[in-house]
């Protein structure tokens, strides 16, 4: 990789450019124009967590925490930037973690595995055994032991198509996506409209928080549009019931966009 002095304004940025690109062929061309699409976005929150990036966050720490079967869902993108704090996070709810591919090819998939293994991470998707309903794609072959299984899917980027499917089969599903008005953000249940390697930290961090004292109840069932957008979480330190509304928080993290925009 070419050699970034950390006091480059652009040193974060650059940073992920140059591990996205050194994955190679791991990484599918279509992959880094999601990159340099979503490098958009973030310029528009002034590369920084926002408050409702922040609520998010506390959101789907709390969903993960309750889940009885949560599955981490990566790809290209998501190994080369952040393989070692995606084992943290699987560790700390915890959670199995299942490479699954939209350009899926056997030496992609066991290439990113091994890539996984060598972080540290026991990872599924060699040898899919399940198909998603209603998914002709490539993305519609996983584990059973996975994402055949889950309750809750964490699916860091954008992934619209399969996001829609695992709502239609009763699966809950949090995404981290820096384009508040793309379909995987508006149809998850939570959305964190934030960049991936300055989301991932604050998750296990909020995980950790959660596991000291969170009991969440569903204020809706189902796939409505009520259910996916509300829940409700009783954090028993504050002795406070708060409700998660998606919809309500995409609309927050657009109006801070326009807000930077304006000044």
């Amino acid at each position: 990789m070419t050699d970034i002095p950390p006091d480059h304004p652009r040193y974060r940025s650059l940073l992920a450019r140059e591990k996205l690109v050194a994955a190679g062929d791991l990484v599918a061309g279509a992959g880094l124009i999601a990159h340099g699409r979503g490098e958009a976005f973030d310029y528009l929150l002034r590369e920084r967590t926002t408050a409702s990036a922040r609520q998010a966050i506390v959101a789907a720490a709390e969903m993960l925490v309750k889940a009885e079967r949560p599955v981490i869902s990566v790809n290209g993108n998501v190994v080369a930037l952040a393989a070692k704090v995606i084992g943290e996070l699987a560790a700390a709810i915890p959670a199995r973690v299942e490479v699954n591919l939209f350009h899926r090819t056997p030496e992609r998939v066991a290439g990113l595995v091994d890539l996984m293994d060598a972080a540290g991470v026991t990872t599924l998707g060699v040898e899919p055994d399940f198909q998603i309903p209603g998914l002709s794609s490539e993305r519609g072959k996983c584990c059973r032991a996975g994402i055949g299984r889950a309750d809750v899917v964490l699916v860091p980027l954008e992934d619209g198509d399969r996001c829609q499917a695992l709502v239609e089969m009763g699966k809950r599903v949090i995404t981290i996506d820096l384009n508040p008005l793309s379909r995987t953000a508006r149809t998850a249940h939570v959305t964190i409209v934030d960049e991936l390697t300055r989301v991932l930290p604050q998750l296990v961090m909020a995980v950790g928080a959660a596991r000291g004292g969170v009991t969440i109840t569903r204020k809706e069932e189902g796939t409505s549009k009520a259910g996916r957008d509300s829940w409700k979480s009783d954090v028993r330190t504050e002795h406070t019931t708060t409700v998660f509304n998606n919809t309500e928080n995409l609309k927050a993290a657009m109006k801070e966009m326009v807000r930077n925009i304006a000044i």
